[in-house]
């Protein structure tokens, strides 16, 4: 009897040892499957060169390039933050990346091409657009734990595009949604002209005439192929070919020259600046704008 409850016992309390152990494992595990982003520097390409640079004044010079300093204080803190996502997407998914100061990545500016561009005007718009980047110090967004690669453009044809429409792979926060404020500020329209033999070389049909036009849309009212003659092109293949504006666009054609007019400037996913400014002029803050623009995401602070 004294041997079986001392048995008892025994397993009794290798039961309860080993629970705790088990449960440490799990949280190991979790801890080790967070994505890491204590990123305080990273490596640019600017002017040929690379340097290793703080963030946040790597944020600065982007927010300086790619957003006029004009627009509105809270669109201004949701471009940071847009900057900021893109940059750490780049870098945490590859340690070793270089960002580029190029359209390839994120366009980047020097304080001395700050000055040259700004002139007078330097001191106020270099620190209305530091104060944006300060009051969101660090602040960048996620999806599913996972920093979210934030593509952003100029201005919208009234929606923004799913993103595989563009750059072939689907994400769950980058979908289309409506970007209507773009049209108080006419959608960019832009039109240009060009020969039709002009158009056919950079098309690279041979051919002297256009004898037949075939367009498919998206529901954003975006190009998805259009085929000219014989030769079917992808939207944005065709926009990049003929370097337009965005791949919402009508064709005429009189007499011997193309007429397109392009609606919207810009890759069409993500955030739309000009969107993101009528937001805010109308109130909204950045973190509404963002969690618009950008599908279920959380703000991380």
């Amino acid at each position: 009897m004294i041997k079986k409850i001392i048995v008892f016992l025994f397993v009794f309390i290798m039961l309860i040892t080993s629970y705790p152990q088990e449960k440490q494992v799990e949280v190991k595990k979790e801890e080790k499957n967070k994505q890491d982003v204590n990123i305080k520097k990273v490596d640019i390409i600017y002017n040929d060169k690379i340097s290793n640079m703080d963030l946040e004044e790597y944020v600065v010079g982007v927010v300086a390039c790619e957003m006029p300093a004009s627009f509105d204080i809270e669109a201004l803190k949701a471009m940071a933050v847009s900057a900021r996502s893109f940059a750490l997407y780049k870098v945490t998914t590859n340690s070793n990346y270089k960002l580029s100061t190029t359209t390839k990545d994120q366009c980047y500016i020097s304080v001395d091409k700050m000055k040259s561009k700004w002139g007078s005007s330097f001191d106020k718009n270099y620190n209305k657009i530091k104060s944006a980047v300060s009051d969101t110090e660090n602040q960048y967004m996620t999806y599913n734990d996972k920093v979210i690669i934030a593509f952003y453009f100029s201005i919208s044809n009234g929606y923004t595009e799913n993103c595989e429409n563009v750059f072939s792979q689907k994400l769950d926060y980058l979908k289309s949604v409506d970007s209507s404020w773009d049209k108080e500020y006419s959608y960019k329209e832009k039109t240009i002209k060009i020969s039709v033999k002009e158009f056919l070389n950079k098309l690279d049909i041979d051919s002297n005439s256009i004898d037949d036009i075939k367009i498919d849309r998206s529901k954003t009212n975006r190009i998805s192929n259009i085929r000219i003659n014989n030769k079917s092109f992808k939207g944005t293949k065709f926009r990049s070919l003929l370097g337009l504006r965005s791949t919402d666009f009508d064709i005429d054609i009189n007499n011997n020259e193309v007429i397109i007019t392009t609606r919207g400037y810009g890759h069409g996913v993500g955030l739309s600046q000009y969107g993101a400014n009528a937001m805010a002029k109308k109130g909204y803050k950045y973190e509404e704008i963002l969690k618009y623009y950008y599908t279920g995401v959380d703000i991380h602070v």
